[in-house]
């Protein structure tokens, strides 16, 4: 692997000269700008404003722009006089625990191999304390013009060197997190868990670039002029509402169904759904079915067949003379119900009207036998 800088990694007293190597590389395809219509290139040219000509790479420098858009030169003499103690150094400033760098600082990754035979045993050594003490030195060096943070740490037998960005470089996450307060429950929790633990395992080395593959085939079909294989289109996808705990079941039962795995997330899906209620999002794996006997229709249209009735309408009609027998039977309690209130007033009547008739008789024997006793 081709170097792209030469210096030395100052640890105390100790120097130790190395060689800079990148350690990871790009794989993304790269497209060229054309013109659509006739495929030609499309190419961008180095002009100088003042003269309005194009201007060869030899010719052209840096410079820094004020504030008020005047452009202050600046040459690589100017740079290199600068008193910078990391310009071909690595210099360690501290060694701290791994868990103490935060990932967001960390940027380019760096092999540092040993320059030299000399170079070898304190190379070692400083392997094998770091390896040693588990923890990782934070160093300073100087790369394309600045000055730079970076994190030494042994991978395998090589010590490697991550590009660092200085604290004032990250921002804060204001204003990213959920505004409204959330609240999640235990039942969430353990399914979160427990996909966790289906998909937690899994080989790095297996892991590739799908959508690269699929360029690298569209551009070896369209060169062989074939027409390529198009895919359907992905669902749209954004914001929509969904059962949280019905996705995460979900999501468990296709994970340890890809693994061959049998079994329910929980073993009782109901117990989600008890804690949810009142919720108002179901779920068709939570709720519970109940069968409901189906209803009997007695809309049948009736039907002749020959004259005569169908046996459909047979069984309507004696459904009907049936449903009209409890009815009568019905009226006719009712008016055995009320004759004998009937009877009773009836008696009374005629009681009364005898009382009264034997009254009047009385009365008009005594007014006879006292106008004979005048007499």
């Amino acid at each position: 692997m081709r170097s792209i800088w030469n210096g030395a990694i100052s640890f105390g007293l100790v120097s130790i000269p190395i060689k800079l190597v990148n350690a990871t590389e790009n794989h993304s395809i790269s497209f060229r700008q054309i013109h659509t219509e006739d495929g030609g290139r499309i190419r961008y040219r180095k002009v100088c404003e003042l003269e309005e000509r194009e201007v060869p790479t030899a010719e052209i420098g840096k410079g820094y722009e004020d504030a008020d858009g005047s452009i202050i030169p600046i040459t690589d003499e100017d740079l290199a006089a600068l008193p910078i103690p990391t310009a071909r150094t690595i210099e360690i400033v501290a060694f701290v625990p791994a868990d103490r760098i935060d990932p967001l600082q960390m940027g380019a990754a760096y092999y540092l191999s040993a320059n030299g035979v000399p170079a070898a045993k304190p190379y070692t050594l400083l392997r094998e304390a770091l390896k040693r003490s588990r923890r990782v030195a934070i160093a300073k060096y100087a790369l394309r013009g600045r000055e730079r943070l970076g994190m030494l740490r042994v991978v395998d037998d090589v010590i490697a060197m991550h590009g660092l960005l200085w604290p004032d470089e990250i921002r804060t996450p204001e204003g990213v997190a959920p505004d409204e307060h959330v609240t999640v429950r235990d039942a969430e929790l353990d399914l979160a868990d427990a996909l966790m633990d289906t998909l937690g395992e899994v080989d790095l080395e297996t892991l590739h670039d799908d959508y690269r593959e699929a360029v690298e085939e569209l551009i070896a079909a369209k060169a062989d002029g074939a027409t390529p294989a198009r895919k359907a289109p992905a669902g749209e996808g954004g914001g929509k509402v969904i059962d949280l705990l019905a996705a995460l079941e979900n999501s468990v039962r296709q994970a340890r169904s890809a693994r061959g795995e049998p079994g329910s997330p929980t073993g009782d899906s109901g117990s989600g759904s008890e804690s949810d209620s009142g919720s108002g999002s179901g779920s068709d794996s939570m709720a519970e079915v109940r069968h409901i006997s189906p209803r009997k229709s007695s809309r049948a249209t009736p039907k002749q067949v020959g004259g005569k009735k169908s046996k459909s309408t047979s069984s309507k009609a004696a459904t009907k003379t049936t449903a009209r027998k409890p009815a009568a039977k019905a009226t006719a309690k009712a008016g055995a119900a009320n004759k004998p209130a009937e009877k009773k007033t009836t008696k009374t009547t005629k009681t009364t009207k005898t009382a009264k008739s034997t009254k009047s008789t009385t009365a008009k024997k005594t007014t006879a036998g006292r106008r004979r006793a005048s007499a």
